[in-house]
């Protein structure tokens, strides 16, 4: 099961409490106060890790606790600190303050740790309330409250290229060919049915940068906004992405119409955000080996004259060397681009 958005409670340790003790041993009538502090309660911690892929984990146990700190002893003997709650998230994952609808966290870097709740301090035993005054003080405090909150966890998945078309257009079957992954490839519509990642690796022939990351998601339909088909809210998955791989059936098949299927496409990523078309990408043209194609790609060029359309055969393979070394490209060219760039003024 994939699941890309959850709702969990946390609670860090509590404190432990100060010791009221006094030192009584032979030949010592006035020992003095040997009481010990309490334990620090463990924190909630965040932790980024790339082998974990969705939430699923935190679906189904959503309430995450850290250890109390043990209570102070006698004989100025400390408690002992609370153990941490670790919470493995996958990278990419995106955290609210469900009170205040602030985002608090995101998690965006391998082994990256964020303490999220802290826990709360231990009690002073009454030692540290010893003075010229006060010999003998029968006072310790009690340990501080671990902070404690509910929070909404949303994955956003973290990849370089993002992949969108129609559903049966061979989005899957170019996932399968181009990277490591393996999604389902069938002759029926929504063969997908959750965001599949895939590593494109490149050759030691290729300078720089070695892989990317694409991200394949559920195909879409016309009317995905009003939920049709499987919606649009996985498009989430593809908000990072440098760049945007639209995937046309240029064949026609099913008597469909590239042309109108690109327009549809962009419409629905207009809906999810205008922004989406913000983002560099590329008309793929799929099933170059159809005797279709042709006909109609001049009708799709003649169209849209200005976007850069790529020619590709995921059943022979053909342009997909080309298509791998463009996206290296041009993903290298925007990530340097992004790196140069002055960070915006808070």
């Amino acid at each position: 099961m994939f699941v890309d958005e959850c709702t969990v409670k946390l609670k860090a340790g509590d404190g432990g409490r100060g010791c009221v003790s006094f030192r009584r041993e032979k030949y010592e009538p006035w020992g003095g106060p040997n009481g010990g502090d309490g334990g620090r309660g463990g924190d909630v911690i965040l932790l980024g890790d790339v082998n974990t892929n969705n939430l699923v984990d935190y679906k189904y146990q959503p309430h995450w606790n850290a250890e109390r700190g043990e209570h102070g002893l006698g004989s100025d003997q400390h408690g002992k600190d609370g153990k941490p709650c670790i919470m493995r998230l996958p990278l990419g994952t995106v955290v609210t303050d469900i009170a205040t609808g602030k985002v608090v966290a995101e998690v965006i870097e391998d082994g990256l740790q964020i303490i999220l709740c802290k826990g709360g301090n231990g009690g002073w035993g009454n030692t540290h309330f010893k003075s010229s005054t006060n010999r003998a003080p029968k006072r310790a405090n009690p340990g501080h409250e671990g902070e404690l909150g509910a929070y909404r966890l949303v994955l956003k998945s973290i990849a370089d290229v993002g992949l969108v078309g129609f559903p049966n257009a061979g989005k899957s079957s170019l996932t399968n060919a181009i990277t490591k992954a393996r999604p389902k490839t069938a002759a029926y519509p929504f063969t997908t049915l959750h965001p599949q990642i895939g590593v494109i690796e490149y050759g030691d022939d290729v300078k720089g940068r070695r892989r990317l990351l694409l991200a394949d998601v559920p195909g879409l339909i016309e009317g995905a906004s009003e939920d049709r088909g499987l919606g649009h809210r996985f498009l989430r998955h593809i908000e990072r992405c440098a760049v945007l791989l639209v995937l046309l059936d240029m064949a026609g098949t099913d008597g469909r119409d590239p042309r109108e299927d690109y327009k549809v496409l962009l419409g629905e990523l207009k809906k999810y955000d205008p922004a989406m078309l913000d983002k560099p990408r590329i008309a793929v043209a799929n099933k170059l080996d159809l005797p279709e194609f042709a006909a109609q790609l001049v009708k799709f060029k003649k169209k849209y004259k200005t976007t850069e359309v790529m020619e590709i055969s995921c059943a022979t393979g053909a342009g997909l060397e080309r298509l791998k070394k463009e996206l290296l490209k041009r993903v290298t060219a925007l990530r340097k681009k992004e790196k140069a760039s002055p960070p915006p003024a808070a």
